[in-house]
């Protein structure tokens, strides 16, 4: 299959298991909601500690998707990690500060709180995180089931990881 063909492959569905996979499967995501406009997306993990947000493509790709209209929201139990370990994402977030809304769910038990990409037409979502096995789908159900939980923590949550820190 040729670079080409490749890009514009439809996201897998089913299951996944294994960083790589995992990684890869966030990379292939966000460059589809760059080449397709998706007007909405959700991230949420305890702390994107091994997302591969600090990537130089992953960053490009998301300064691609960035446009008006769009919306990203970020949830996490605490965003230390994305601080520590992703300063290009970082970066992104501050120009883009606009269209993005991160909140965190301190209190949360992270393996309650999910590990997910959602987006109106397709969604990813890790169910163990130490193994980093999951599954990915466009099933309207798979879909709305994640909407609905990320919607019941995003509800309990508060707004965190400013673009900017202001101070005296």
């Amino acid at each position: 299959m040729t670079a080409a063909a490749a890009a514009s492959a439809p996201l897998p569905a089913g299951r996944f298991e294994g960083r790589a996979a995992f990684e890869q499967l966030v990379r292939d995501a966000l460059a589809t909601a760059a080449r397709e406009g998706w007007r909405e997306i959700v991230l949420s993990d305890p702390d994107f500690g091994d997302w591969p947000l600090g990537e130089r493509a992953v960053a490009e790709t998301l300064q691609a998707w960035s446009a008006s209209g769009r919306r990203c929201t970020l949830l996490a139990r605490r965003f230390d990690e994305v601080a520590r370990r992703h300063a290009r994402f970082v970066t992104w977030r501050i120009t883009w500060s606009h269209i993005i809304e991160a909140r965190a769910c301190r209190a949360a038990d992270p393996a309650e709180l999910p590990s997910a990409i959602w987006s109106p037409g397709w969604v990813l979502q890790r169910i163990d995180l130490e193994r980093c096995i999951g599954y990915a789908g466009s099933e309207p159900e798979r879909r709305l089931m994640l909407h609905e939980a990320l919607q019941g923590w995003l509800r309990r949550s508060s707004p965190s990881f400013p673009a900017n820190t202001l101070g005296l």
